[in-house]
């Protein structure tokens, strides 16, 4: 009998977990997927995946397990999913902030930039500037001409300190040169009643969460941080129409998977979150919702993941941003 030397050993070693691997990646999926959400139950992430997981489901042949993991800002359910088993049946549900801010904020055991395999972009909301109309300002540069004058004394509401709301409000900061402080809420809801009060003069927000008091006059749009006008505020010019290119800003949430998850798996779960986007039920629902579907592909979500990165972390480090 011919035995195999040390060399054949170690190829046929290393070669046994690609073959098992690819087995499964061949067979998958073959049983229910948990989607991970890192947030109290109830929210828009949640919504969301429960909207889409109908189409998946049908096109996976396997139930979808939605599972709350809120804590730390969203972090110990990120965490949980960048180190389970990379074979498809963990996945992440989780907005921008856990993707490519949270680490540049808080000391954290993993990067998801490196950890996490993004899968898909879900969902936008562009952020659009409110403000009080007893705020004697209704254009973005007249507010932030009033901000330069009162100096410290005017206040902006963020859903929570860290989000792309409170980032994107300090980065026009930088450029504008005017000062206003960050009130951080536990959730959008309170904010706006907070700005309704004028107990806050500014809040960064999805048109959605202020459309209503529009139309009552007891809210004045400033601009939308998008890159062409809303249709919904035809006469509400963008961030750079005032001035400042290249400020475009949005919620969002995307779906990623532990990094080394196979290719095939990745691209089928895409193909699949790509489809039940495209259900018309889904995007009128999402209309209602203020959520746009975003239309990327999947190396377009994860260069965005880079670029969004690259730019809060710059935007941080520049302001000196902590949370606590």
């Amino acid at each position: 009998m011919i035995r195999p030397n040390r060399r054949q050993l170690l190829i046929a070693g290393a070669l046994a977990p690609l073959s098992t691997r690819a087995a499964r990646a061949a067979s998958y999926p073959d049983r229910p997927i948990r989607i991970i959400i890192p947030y109290a139950a109830g929210g828009v992430a949640e919504t969301v995946t429960r909207l889409l997981a109908v189409g998946m489901e049908r096109k996976l042949g396997q139930k979808l397990v939605i599972e709350a993991k809120p804590g730390a800002a969203g972090n110990i359910g990120t965490i949980e999913v960048a180190r389970a088993e990379p074979d498809g049946y963990t996945l992440l549900v989780a907005a921008a902030n856990n993707f490519v801010i949270n680490q540049f904020l808080i000391k954290m055991p993993v990067d998801p930039l490196t950890a996490l395999a993004p899968v898909a972009n879900l969902a936008d909301v562009p952020l659009v500037l409110f403000t009080n109309p007893a705020v004697p300002a209704r254009t973005l540069l007249e507010f932030i001409a009033y901000a330069r004058a009162n100096p410290g004394k005017l206040n902006y509401g963020t859903p929570s300190a860290g989000t792309v709301n409170h980032l994107f409000i300090e980065r026009l900061k930088q450029a504008a040169g005017f000062d206003i402080t960050n009130i951080p809420f536990r959730g959008s809801p309170p904010a706006m009643m907070a700005l309704l009060a004028n107990e806050i003069q500014l809040f960064p927000v999805g048109l959605a969460a202020g459309a209503g008091y529009l139309q009552d006059g007891k809210l004045v749009a400033l601009a939308a941080a998008t890159e062409q006008r809303l249709p919904a505020l035809p006469t509400v010019p963008t961030v750079i129409e005032c001035g400042f290119p290249g400020f475009t800003a949005s919620n969002w949430w995307g779906m990623a998977a532990p990094a080394g998850t196979p290719e095939a798996i990745i691209a089928l779960i895409n193909q699949t979150v790509a489809q039940a986007l495209d259900d018309r039920a889904v995007a009128e629902h999402f209309a209602t919702l203020g959520l746009v579907v975003p239309h990327t592909t999947r190396q377009q979500f994860g260069a965005q993941l880079k670029e969004e990165a690259a730019l809060w972390s710059a935007t941080i480090r520049r302001g000196n941003i902590t949370i606590q």
